[in-house]
This record gives structure tokens, sequence and C-alpha cells, in this order.
């Protein structure tokens, strides 16, 4: 039981190119579009997906949040993250959710992570690298057109977690297939000058350190989005100063 109500959080659908019903009746959907609350010297704009919100553990925790505490500690003061994200959201429904929050100005940086459900769905890859292309884009218009403030990360690999070990799929196959979609947005970032930090390798270390875990079964712990906020820091932190 456990195990499948954790597949509410991640807001899984059945495999198909179009969009089709859940597996499972959903409550509402976990969405976080609030505004930066908290003053700060510097702003930050969080686009993604659950793994952006940190579904399963506290907000304070997130990946987000987490990377403004230690930038603070830095004595880079960063306000509360201007977060757009939701569990289970796709490329194309980021772009609608963006254009729907008609954002105005820009901001000190901007963080991207979206594909997760784009791979669990089936959906095209090409379809993916048009709409990542585009996001990117998005990324940087936030940014001030500034390049050197846009910072992407890789998706992580769910096929290492105990809910993807019950998922019913192979692993090496869900492994497989995050690898291509990740080959794809790294592509497109470098291609664009763009920072990439690539946290997939070690969330397979979830595999054997269930510490790696949320509650869920699923979802990254505090621990690993602590793991990405530190990547990030090493990189944002000299942008900043």
């Amino acid at each position: 039981m456990k195990i499948l109500l954790s597949a509410i959080l991640f807001s899984f659908l059945t495999s198909g190119c179009t969009k089709q019903t859940p597996m499972i009746n959903e409550p509402a959907i976990n969405q976080a579009t609030h505004p930066s609350s908290g003053t700060g010297n510097f702003t930050y704009l969080a686009l993604g997906d659950s793994y952006t919100i940190g579904e399963a553990v506290k907000q304070t925790q997130s990946f987000p949040y987490q990377l403004q505490s230690l930038l603070k500690n830095q004595n880079i003061n960063v306000a509360n993250p201007k977060i757009i994200a939701t569990t289970g959201w796709t490329t194309d429904e980021l772009q609608a959710a963006i254009k729907k929050e008609n954002l105005t100005g820009s901001y000190s940086f901007v963080t991207l992570l979206i594909g997760v459900n784009n791979q669990y769905r089936g959906y095209a890859l090409t379809t993916y690298k048009k709409e990542f292309a585009e996001l990117l884009q998005t990324a940087i218009n936030y940014a001030g057109g500034n390049k050197s403030k846009v910072f992407v990360v890789s998706i992580p690999d769910w096929g290492a977690t105990p809910f993807g070990k019950n998922s019913g799929k192979n692993a090496q196959t869900i492994a497989s297939e995050i690898d291509n979609f990740n080959t794809a947005n790294q592509e497109i970032t470098l291609a664009a000058g763009i920072s990439y930090t690539n946290i997939t390798p070690a969330s397979r270390n979830a595999t054997t350190d269930i510490s790696l875990i949320a509650d869920d079964g699923l979802h990254p712990s505090a621990k690993m989005y602590g793991q990405w906020a530190e990547s990030l820091m090493t990189k944002v932190a000299p942008m900043l100063k």
C-alpha cells in the first residue's frame, strides 16, 4: 500500500504518447507557484516538477531552499525562491504554467530541472528536445538574457528507488531511458553555453543507501537534495559574488 500511495506523489501516468487517465485516483496536486517572500539582495527562480518543490520533504529541505541557505552561509543574501513546479509535470505542462504565471522582470539566477515525467509517460524524445530547448530559452530570458545566470540540473534515476524496484519496470531500461533524456538535455544545455550539473550518477547510490530516499519510497530525501544544493552552490556562488 505504501508503494501504491507513493505513485500519487509522482503523479505518474500510464505509458503512452498522449495524456491518459491516472493509474489511481489522485488528491489535489502538490503545486508551488508562490512568489519570493523574504528579502534578499538576489532573487532566484526555480523551474521544474516534484524534484524542484521537494515532494515528500519539508519545503526548507527542497534543493532550492537548501541552496538559498548555503548561499546565505557564504554571505550571499538570496530571497526565498520563486518556484514554478508541480508534481507530475512534463515539459509542456511547465511551459503552460510559466505562461499562465505571467512573470515580469528578471531574476539573479534561474534553475531548470524537468523531464522525468516525459520519460515515464513514454513521450517522444524529439518532442522533449524541442520543449526543453524552449524552456531553456525561457530561463535565459528570465535571467535577463545572461546565460551565466542559468543552471540546469539533470534528471535523477527513479529506477534506483524502492518504488522503481517494485514498479514492474526493468531498472536497466529505466536507467537507459533516463540517460537518453539526459544526453539530450545536456547537449542542448552545453551547446547554449549554459552550466550543467549532473546529479544522476549520485542519485543511483540510492540502490544501496536508503537514506537518500524520502519516506514515500520514491522521491529524494533531504540528504540527497542537500547534495544537489551543494553541487549548485559551487557554481552559483562565484557568479553572484
